[in-house]
């Protein structure tokens, strides 16, 4: 494990209700895999409005994580303010790494468009395989050709944004990561914060979600989960590599 500077100060953009089981544990997940104390992650919630213009400076790079009842699809009175936020993170090119939600939200703020298509959900780990710009990717380049990812959703991006280059595809959704051109913004619609303890404790909160991943039951579903320190390693290498190098 290389360790990531503890000065660096994160913000984490949560859209979760006060009795999400979630709201913690995501904080958890991104302090293990970034290496970090809790107290380096600062926490604002979307469902609240949008952190202020100095609560933005006062961070080095925004997380951004999943949402359990909430959809981009979907919407909802406090969604378009959450985009216009996202907006000012790539106009002021704030280092920026979003996963699942995250990644959907940034898409659609930025031009893209994201549907719900259960048909095309993905739930636990699969395999994604990186295009030619994914390769040749800082971040991704180290995880081969082929590689696995945890994975919980039902919203499809279905359209990038301008300036996006994909760098992942699934055999059934195409588009699955993204870095904007130009910008210190990487997004993925997995889960690079999730260990696998996580991942099942994750869908044991979410039951709805079981038989999207082909299980019947949580102990079916733990025994198909593996372990992929190697996805893990993604968001240490964006703040070493792409967040630290722009500021």
């Amino acid at each position: 494990m290389h360790h990531v500077s503890e000065a660096i100060r994160y913000l984490l953009l949560q859209v979760r209700n006060p009795e999400d089981e979630m709201r913690d544990n995501e904080i958890d997940c991104f302090s293990r895999t970034l290496d970090c104390s809790r107290e380096s992650i600062r926490v604002f919630d979307l469902l609240s409005g949008v952190p202020s213009q100095e609560e933005l400076d006062a961070a080095d790079v925004v997380l951004l994580g999943g949402s359990g009842d909430y959809s981009v699809a979907e919407g909802g009175p406090w969604l378009e303010a959450a985009l216009e936020a996202m907006r000012g993170l790539y106009e002021s090119s704030k280092p920026t790494f979003a996963s699942c939600w995250g990644f959907q939200a940034m898409a659609r703020a930025m031009g893209g468009e994201v549907v719900t298509d259960r048909s095309l959900a993905e739930v636990g780990t699969i395999w994604l395989t990186s295009t030619p710009e994914g390769r040749e990717d800082p971040i991704f380049g180290p995880l081969g050709e082929r590689f696995q990812v945890h994975i919980g959703h039902q919203d499809i991006v279905t359209r990038l944004p301008e300036g996006a280059t994909l760098l992942a595809s699934s055999d059934r959704v195409e588009n699955e990561a993204f870095r904007f051109d130009g910008k210190p913004i990487y997004a993925t619609q997995f889960h690079p914060e999730l260990g696998r303890e996580d991942l099942i404790l994750r869908i044991g909160t979410y039951p709805p979600y079981l038989p999207l991943a082909g299980c019947s039951t949580l102990v079916e579903f733990a025994a198909a989960t593996p372990d992929i320190p190697e996805t893990e390693a993604i968001l240490g290498r964006f703040v070493r590599e792409v967040a630290l190098a722009s500021g």
